[in-house]
C-alpha cells in the first residue's frame, strides 16, 4: 500500500467513473485500475462494485476511502509544516467562503491579502456551508470564513467582523420612506428567503421569528441576487447583507434599502481552521488581514435611509 494508491481510491470515490478519476490522477484508465485491484488485492476485500456503466464504491470501500482521505491530508500537512518553516508568507492557502459572501467580500480583502503576503497563492473555494466544512474536515480546505455561531469542537475560531442587514423592498411599498425601522415594523410580513442549505435563510428566518414575521409561500429563492430581482419586481421584501449592495455591485433600480435602527440585524463572520492544522500560527495573521477591511465599507450606503 502506498499514498499513490490511496490518491487513487479517493479519485475514485470522488469521481465513481474510472476514465474521470484517471484523468484527475493524470494516469490513464488501465494504470488506475490495476492500481485500485492490486489494493483490493493487498487488503484481501472488494472496494469498489464494478458494472459496465456504473461504479459505486462497496461500504468497506467507503469506509477506507474516508480513511484515506484523513491520511492523504496528514501527508499534505506534513510537507505544509516544512514549507512554513522555511518560508512562513509562501505556499498554498485553500480557504473556502458561502455564495451569500464571497462575491462580495473578495473584491475587497484579496487586493490586502496580495499585498501583505504577495507570495502567497490563494486559491478560493465557494460551496454552502455544510459543504465547506465537509471539505475543511478531510482536509481539502485550510480555512473557511463561515458565519457565527459554529458548534464543532475541532474547530479553531477568529472572529472578524460584524455584517448589518438591511431591509429591501420595492419602490411603493408601505415601508419605503420607513425611518429608524425597527424589528417590529416587519411584523406583518412575509419575506422572500433563500432555499435550504444557505446559511443566510437561517439568519433571515432568525430575525423573522424575532419579528414575528414569517416567510413568503411559494418562493425560494437560489441566489442572492434572484431575491434581488424579485424585490426589484415588487414579489416582496427580504434582507440583504450589507457588503451585498456596497460597490463593485451595482445599485438596483426600483428597491429601497433600509438600515435598522440600532440594535440592529446582523450576522458575525468568523475565518476557522482544525485546530491541528500546521498552518495555524500563518492563519492567525491572514485572519488580521480579512479583518482589516477598508473604511466605511460596513456602513450603509449615502442613498439608504437611515
Amino acid at each position: 500500500m502506498n499514498l499513490r494508491d490511496l490518491r487513487y481510491l479517493v479519485a475514485l470515490a470522488e469521481a465513481l467513473h474510472f476514465g474521470k478519476a484517471a484523468e484527475a490522477c493524470h494516469v490513464s484508465q488501465p494504470t488506475l485500475s490495476t492500481q485500485i485491484k492490486k489494493l483490493e488485492d493487498e487488503l484481501g476485500i472488494a472496494l469498489v462494485e464494478r458494472a459496465p456503466r456504473h461504479v459505486m464504491l462497496t461500504p468497506a470501500g467507503r469506509d477506507i476511502a474516508t480513511r484515506a482521505r484523513r491520511v492523504l491530508a496528514e501527508v499534505d500537512q506534513m510537507r505544509e509544516t516544512a514549507r512554513r518553516t522555511s518560508d512562513p508568507e509562501a505556499g498554498t492557502v485553500r480557504l473556502g467562503l458561502f455564495p451569500t459572501l464571497g462575491p462580495y467580500l473578495l473584491p475587497h480583502v484579496v487586493p490586502r491579502i496580495r499585498a501583505r503576503f504577495p507570495r502567497l497563492e490563494l486559491l478560493l473555494v465557494e460551496e454552502k456551508t455544510e459543504a465547506v466544512l465537509h471539505m475543511l474536515r478531510e482536509g481539502r480546505l485550510d480555512a473557511a470564513v463561515l458565519a457565527m455561531p459554529l458548534h464543532e469542537d475541532w474547530l479553531e475560531t477568529e472572529f472578524l467582523f460584524e455584517e448589518p442587514f438591511l431591509l429591501a423592498v420595492p419602490e411603493g411599498h408601505p415601508l419605503a420612506g420607513q425611518r429608524n425601522l425597527t424589528l417590529a415594523n416587519l411584523g406583518n410580513q412575509h419575506l422572500l428567503l433563500l432555499e435550504e442549505g444557505h446559511c443566510l435563510r437561517d439568519q433571515a428566518l432568525e430575525v423573522c421569528h424575532l419579528a414575528g414575521a414569517g416567510e413568503k409561500e411559494g418562493f425560494r429563492a437560489t441566489s442572492l441576487e434572484t431575491l434581488r430581482q424579485m424585490v426589484a419586481a415588487g414579489v416582496g421584501v427580504t434582507l440583504l447583507p450589507m457588503l451585498a449592495v456596497k460597490p463593485p455591485v451595482s445599485p438596483s433600480e426600483n428597491i429601497r434599502l433600509l438600515t435598522f435602527k440600532q440594535p440592529a440585524p446582523t450576522r458575525r463572520l468568523a475565518m476557522v481552521w482544525r485546530k491541528t492544522s500546521a498552518m495555524s500560527a500563518f492563519l492567525h495573521e491572514l485572519a488580521g488581514v480579512l479583518r482589516d477591511l477598508p473604511p466605511g465599507l460596513l456602513d450603509p450606503p449615502k442613498d439608504v435611509l437611515s
